[in-house]
């Protein structure tokens, strides 16, 4: 039976700005740093949750959201924040790029979409709070 979600992967051209962003501006932290065999196994998380997000090196526009529309669908991993607004701020000024201004409430909760070096889109999310 499965009991959890291990890894997500994003496909990076360089490991080491990608590490960058995610820790520095995105202020994960970094988990595993192996040089194997097939590669450099590079993982980063949220600090308290079980999920590590592999950086894994790879050529530009693999695995890269096709253009099918800005919103059209979320990246390929949503991070949650306890206060987005507050967050977007720090994340912005830490030179983080975005999809629009400010983040937006949605009946989910509010949301913003930012883009790391290689362009991947990085979903942040706040959950709507119970009335």
């Amino acid at each position: 039976m499965l009991t959890n979600l291990m890894y997500v992967t994003i496909y990076v051209t360089d490991q080491d700005r990608a590490l960058r962003f995610y820790t520095e501006q995105l202020g994960l932290e970094k988990r595993i740093d192996y040089p194997g065999p097939d590669g450099r196994f590079l993982t980063v998380g949220a600090p308290g949750s079980p999920v590590d997000i592999i950086l894994w090196s790879h050529g530009p526009a693999v695995g890269q959201p096709v253009e099918i529309g800005a919103a059209a669908a979320p990246g390929p991993v949503i991070l949650e924040s306890d206060n987005l607004h507050a967050d977007f701020k720090v994340f912005r000024d830490r030179g983080v790029t975005f999809d629009k201004d400010e983040p937006e409430a949605y009946a989910f909760g509010i949301a913003i979409e930012a883009t790391d070096p290689d362009g991947n889109r990085i979903s942040l999310r706040e959950r709507r709070q119970p009335a």
